[in-house]
C-alpha cells in the first residue's frame, strides 16, 4: 500500500492511501497538533465527503495499529526474499517462564541462533527491543532465524 504524503501551505500535512477499490482515506496533521480521519470523493478526489477528528490518542492508535501490520507486511516480504530466513510470530502465553521476566533473560540469540527482533504490546509495537524490556504474557513477539532457530526460541518461551 502506497502513502502520498502531501505539505498543505499554513495547514499541515496529509497522508493519504487509496483502497483497492480506489476509495481514498487519509489522515490531516494539522499544525496546531490536530489531527482528522478524512474520507475523500470517489468523483472528486480533492473534496472531503466525511472528516472525523481524532485525539491525539486516537489517532496514536491508529497509526501504531498500520505500523503493526506494516512492520510484520516487511518482515515477511524479507522472508521471502532471503533464502533461510524465517520470520515468527509467538505469543508469550500465560504461565510462560519468561512472563515477567526481561528480554536478556532468554538469551534467546546465544541459545537458538534466532533473534526477537520486535514485540507487539495491544496496539504498541517495540521495534528492537533492548534486553531490559519487560515481557508479559500475550506480548506476540516476532522472531526472525533459520527455521531451527525460530522452533527453538517457542520451545524456550514454552518451556524455559
Amino acid at each position: 500500500m502506497d502513502v502520498q504524503r502531501t505539505e498543505l501551505p499554513g495547514i499541515g500535512t496529509s497522508h493519504v492511501v487509496t483502497t483497492a477499490h480506489g476509495r481514498r482515506i487519509g489522515i490531516v496533521s494539522h499544525r496546531s497538533g490536530r489531527r482528522d480521519l478524512v474520507i475523500y470523493d470517489k468523483e472528486d478526489p480533492d473534496t472531503s465527503i466525511a472528516s472525523v477528528e481524532l485525539s491525539a490518542d486516537e489517532a496514536n492508535a491508529i497509526a501504531e495499529y498500520l505500523g503493526t501490520a506494516r512492520i510484520v507486511e516487511q518482515l515477511a516480504e524479507m522472508q521471502r526474499q532471503v533464502a533461510g530466513l524465517v520470520t515468527e510470530q509467538l505469543v508469550i502465553a500465560p504461565g510462560s517462564p519468561y512472563d515477567g521476566r526481561t528480554l536478556g533473560d532468554t538469551r534467546a540469540r546465544t541459545r537458538t541462533g534466532a533473534s526477537i527482533v520486535a514485540v507487539v504490546r495491544g496496539n504498541e509495537v517495540i521495534a528492537s527491543p533492548w534486553p531490559d524490556f519487560g515481557l508479559l504474557a500475550h506480548d506476540l513477539v516476532v522472531v526472525v532465524g533459520t527455521a531451527a532457530g525460530t522452533e527453538g526460541i517457542a520451545t524456550l518461551l514454552t518451556d524455559g
